[in-house]
């Protein structure tokens, strides 16, 4: 039995360093893997585990790869051979899996232990993880308020130190989002560098899979490994990344939100303090007011409304025959109706979508980087964007809270969050750094530079049930 002293303290290893200590033999896999198991039930309170594979995991011999026994999750929108997939829906049924999605195969390629499935809300279209199938799931920084979404469970998992790192995706900051009110790192990486299955199909490609990390070095190694196994096409590869960028970099700051709403003065003040340790660092920075019009968040939130409704009208066929769409919670099927009722004003937001890549791209001709809030405030309370609040209200609560995330995914460039601040309660504050699209390795060497500039607290103060309001 491995002693829970023990499994606290894998809470702090990170993903090299965990897959060093295996490679050097000095722990086992077993010990590695009873460890996180360990972990995960200390902290089940959370709701951030939906499936789990302990007793398979802990049994499993002769992995090889880079991450050979790392322990990991896989968000519960792809498969995992033998275990439920849910989608985070009551209308999924009883499907299970009967071989993996392609992202757990590079998981597995990569010598990864999956220890189950993360939470995540219904068909990942929301910024909190609250399905109604389900108790929600809670933030380790504070279980009253939300762990974000749509990859919550795995931002959870890995704030706790139940895992160093968890697959998650992003179709409009789900990745950034669990990553700035978690406390850790979130790259979106380049459209191309590790797109969604199938996201190459719609009209804009939005979805990239990806994972939630701890230290900047883990999400490096991620990726330089996932390239070296099987290399993106028609994106600039990611190759070595230095330690800082090699020149003083052009840099520009806004706090305000493209759709005019208020940001919270905390996180003002984080982006304000980050451009500051950017100037320290020797770059040069430049504030100006947001670059961005409200235009292009308003018609992401409508082309996110033809994703509900593609996913509503082919479930039985894409995902499984049992999958019972009248059960579909009503933010999805308000969503799905609000396309079907003006197809032509969704069509016209799809097609500016479309041409915003390039204007996106003008702006990086003046800027190597810009700077903003991941998201306008701290991690929200529970059930502040729940999906059966009446439909106006949850739009306008989700669209004040990430008005800045979806510019990364409409325009295909990268982008990455930081946990560089905190609120006046302590919870933490992410701070996004995007560029050019395909310049994902100056971004995650600027992030190099800023965690050994200002290094940020590495695992959420979380050991035990706290009292819930609800």
């Amino acid at each position: 039995m491995v002693p829970s002293s023990f499994a606290v303290e894998l809470g702090h290893w990170d993903t090299v360093f965990t897959a060093d200590k295996l490679r050097s033999r000095e722990v086992s896999p077993r010990e590695v893997l009873e460890a996180a198991r360990l972990r995960a039930e200390e902290v089940a309170h959370l709701g951030a585990v939906v499936a789990e594979r302990f007793a398979q995991a802990t049994a499993e011999t002769g992995r090889s790869g880079p991450f050979a026994f790392v322990p990991t999750f896989i968000k519960d929108l792809a498969h995992v051979k033998g275990l439920r997939t849910q989608w985070g829906s009551r209308a999924s049924g009883s499907f299970i899996a009967r071989k993996h999605s392609p992202i757990t195969e590079r998981f597995d390629d990569l010598g990864f232990v999956t220890l189950g499935k993360s939470a995540t809300p219904e068909l990942g279209l929301i910024a909190a993880t609250e399905p109604l199938s389900q108790a929600p799931c809670r933030n380790p920084w504070d279980p009253n308020r939300s762990p974000g979404g749509s990859s919550g469970g795995a931002g959870c998992l890995v704030a706790a130190g139940v895992v160093p790192l968890a697959h998650a995706s992003d179709g409009g900051g789900s990745i950034r989002i669990p990553a700035a009110v978690n406390g850790l790192v979130g790259l979106k990486p380049s459209r191309r560098r590790l797109d969604m299955e199938g996201s190459n199909l719609l009209p804009v490609n939005i979805a990239t899979d990806g994972v939630l990390t701890r230290t900047v070095r883990d999400t490096i190694a991620f990726y330089q490994h996932i390239e070296r196994a099987r290399p993106p096409r028609g994106v600039k590869a990611l190759g070595v990344v230095p330690p800082k960028p090699e020149r003083a970099l052009r840099i520009g700051v806004f706090v305000n939100s493209p759709i005019g709403t208020t940001v919270d003065e905390d996180v003002k003040n984080s982006v304000l303090d980050a451009a500051r340790s950017c100037e320290e660092l020797g770059h040069n920075v430049e504030s100006l007011a947001c670059p961005f019009a409200a235009q292009v968040v308003d018609d992401f939130l409508l082309y996110w409304g033809l994703a509900a409704w593609l996913q509503k009208v082919t479930a039985r066929i894409m995902l499984h025959r049992g999958f019972d769409q009248r059960k579909l919670e009503p933010w999805t099927l308000h969503m799905a109706q609000t396309f079907r009722e003006q197809p032509r004003v969704c069509a016209e937001a799809s097609l500016r979508l479309r041409s915003f890549q390039a204007t996106y791209a003008q702006l990086f001709r003046r800027f190597d980087v810009l700077v903003c809030p991941t998201v306008a405030s701290a991690a929200l309370p529970i059930g502040h964007l729940a999906t059966d609040l009446p439909y106006e209200l949850v739009r306008t609560r989700l669209r004040t809270f990430t008005p800045f995330t979806p510019i990364q995914n409409a325009s295909g460039a990268p982008a990455i969050s930081l946990p560089l601040g905190r609120s006046a309660s302590g919870l933490p504050i992410g701070v996004q750094f995007a560029a050019a699209w395909g310049e994902d390795a100056l971004l995650l060497s600027l992030a190099r530079s800023l965690e050994e500039h200002c290094p940020w607290p590495k695992l959420a103060p979380v050991s035990a049930p706290a009292p819930v309001t609800q």
